[in-house]
């Protein structure tokens, strides 16, 4: 199974070029560190930034550049910074063509869970919000269960919901998953050394197999 670099390297390989592309807090953070060179992105972060680039060599953090989860990062040349209001201004005008989000669920039809667990401490619900609701394609990069083993990818959503219908693909350390419009998640790829078993055991909303399942390519 794939760890969260891992996970991230696959992600990395649905951005295009030409792609103005929001990278969430976790392990969409990482992609940042693995888009090919021969294409031409953008990352914008919401706090206020185009033009994002990976994380900087340990030494060669400045504290006052940081992305949406207080992480250090670069600037690429040519980046921008502006305020918050602006940077949401150009993602519910859907100026952004891909929004890649952590979740702690996500149900069949496409409903994502990721701000809040009740009981817990909760910074707020920054802008994933204003993400789903205006993002046209969204892929979710998490684990395929949480620490006590349960599937995160469900019927229906228990946590409070974040946004509805609005997931597109799913990457988790077990598979490739797409969310069918119909409902339901079609298993695209399977993690290197992960069995198509393995999978059906780890998911509790309904999955679609359709012929051979191809072994991702990292």
């Amino acid at each position: 199974m794939l760890d969260k670099e891992g996970i991230a390297k696959r992600i990395a390989k649905e951005i295009k070029d030409g792609y103005y592309v929001n990278l969430g807090i976790g392990i969409p953070t990482l992609v940042a560190n693995y888009i090919p060179a021969n294409i031409d992105v953008v990352l914008q972060s919401e706090n206020g930034l185009l033009g994002m680039g990976p994380f900087p060599f340990e030494g060669e953090e400045d504290a006052d550049i940081i992305n949406a989860g207080k992480q250090t990062i670069t600037m690429l040349p040519g980046s921008a910074i502006f305020d918050s209001a602006m940077s949401f201004g150009m993602i519910r005008a859907k100026k952004v063509n891909l929004t890649i989000l952590g979740a702690m669920e996500v149900s069949e039809n496409g409903d994502i869970a990721n701000w809040k667990i009740p009981g817990k401490m909760v910074k707020g619900m920054g802008g994933a919000m204003d993400l789903v609701a205006s993002a046209e394609n969204i892929i979710v990069a998490m684990q395929h269960v949480n620490k006590a083993g349960e599937s995160k990818l469900l019927p229906q959503c228990t946590l409070p919901l974040t946004g509805v219908n609005c997931v597109k693909k799913i990457v988790t350390e077990l598979a490739v998953l797409d969310v069918l419009p119909e409902g339901g998640f079609k298993l695209l790829e399977r993690a290197p050394g992960v069995s198509v078993e393995e999978i059906i055991k780890a998911t509790a909303g309904k999955l679609v197999i359709e012929g051979e399942v191809t072994e991702m390519v990292i």
